[in-house]
């Protein structure tokens, strides 16, 4: 039996009988916090425990106009004896679609397993133009012969698409969404527009134009174009571009401060994460070495936020709770994204992951994952 969600609901009622209660509000929120930090230590036991609470997962679609589609994955446990948790969207960043991103078949590799283990319902998606959604047609010609494919507003077309899916599927009117890096500016950009629809927000390592300096996507950076500075250089890159299996763990190591990775990041989680990101291209086999497609429009966006132009606005989101995390070792967002969500966000906490990289979520638990994986977990189970 999975118990974090039990625990939950328990520590809830508790809670509600405390307030009718004439305690001091300090001792009510003291109380609070030991519950809600109770039931997150949870989701470590209850993750360990896949025997005893399998894990279904059913592949969905969502059919669009002119006949594209959107693929969805369904995360859940196979029997429960508690209601599921409000659902939770899972959305892939600018290159690795959402299975490998989130559902490695390795221990220590599924995001959406461990939170299906916590009670929450969870979807993953593939936005057009990944995994197993449909690819404009120019990805099929050179990337010289289009402009950057899935900006921001198709990006925010397709999560549109996702949660009214959802909400049929699942019954449930608001949808949480949590975004890894630009999946998280996609979020955002989603629910700053349809905040109706969005019970809880996650923004996982993501840029919101906090700051015009990027050290390595701004201005400067090979994204920029040295003929038209402060533009992205889409002659360079077109509509989409390929990645190899050894770039997908360039910064990852970077980030790693230890000269043996294997003690902050399983070889099998790393291995399965490869291997995934290039099965979610069926032409990967055709190219050596290796190499998987993927739109380019997320590129140009980022490079925009981090020169400081905002591309939505979190000061829109003014009864949805947002949960802003950002690992200490990102190479991706800044210090001043978070910041800058923070002060604009109304209802906005802060969960800072000490020494931890982009990636924390398929590193090693004492890594920051088991950290992150908590936080979450209490975040998303709160009533809203």
């Amino acid at each position: 039996m999975n118990i974090l969600p039990v625990y939950i609901r328990g520590a809830e009622r508790t809670m509600n009988i405390l307030r009718s209660l004439s305690l001091p509000y300090r001792s009510i929120n003291m109380l609070a916090a030991f519950l809600m930090m109770s039931a997150s230590c949870a989701l470590g036991a209850s993750e360990e425990n896949d025997l005893s609470n399998p894990i279904s997962r059913t592949e969905r679609y969502v059919a669009l106009e002119n006949g594209e589609r959107l693929h969805i994955r369904e995360v859940r446990l196979k029997s429960s004896s508690t209601t599921p948790l409000s659902p939770v969207l899972l959305i892939h960043g600018a290159r690795v679609p959402g299975i490998a991103s989130f559902d490695l078949p390795v221990k220590g590799g599924s995001l959406a397993a461990g939170l299906a283990q916590a009670g929450l319902q969870v979807y993953i998606l593939d936005l057009r133009g990944y995994g197993l959604s449909s690819r404009p047609v120019e990805m099929d010609a050179p990337p010289d012969q289009s402009m950057p494919l899935i900006r921001t507003a198709d990006a925010v077309n397709d999560i549109a698409h996702a949660v009214r899916a959802i909400q049929t599927w699942n019954g449930s009117p608001r949808i949480s969404l949590l975004g890894w890096a630009t999946g998280g500016h996609w979020a955002g950009a989603y629910a700053s527009q349809y905040p109706q629809n969005v019970e809880r927000l996650v923004l996982y390592n993501t840029l919101y134009g906090g700051s015009a300096h990027h050290p390595s996507l701004g201005y400067g950076s090979p994204l920029e174009d040295p003929r038209n500075p402060g533009h992205f250089n889409t002659a360079k890159f077109g509509g989409w571009g390929l990645s190899t299996r050894d770039s997908l763990f360039v910064v990852w190591d970077k980030s790693i401060p230890m000269l043996d990775k294997t003690q902050w990041r399983d070889e099998t989680v790393k291995r399965a994460y490869g291997d995934a990101a290039l099965a979610s291209d069926k032409t990967s086999q055709r190219r050596t070495p290796q190499s998987f497609r993927a739109p380019t429009g997320a590129m140009a966006d980022s490079f925009e936020l981090a020169t400081g132009k905002k591309q939505w606005s979190a000061t829109a989101l003014t009864n949805v709770p947002v949960l802003v995390i950002r690992s200490e070792r990102d190479f991706w967002s800044r210090p001043e994204d978070a910041a800058a969500i923070m002060k604009d966000a109304p209802l906005a906490e802060m969960l800072a992951i000490p020494e931890a990289t982009h990636f924390v979520h398929l590193d090693r638990d004492n890594a920051g994952r088991k950290r992150f994986l908590e936080g979450i977990a209490t975040f998303l189970a709160q009533p809203h």
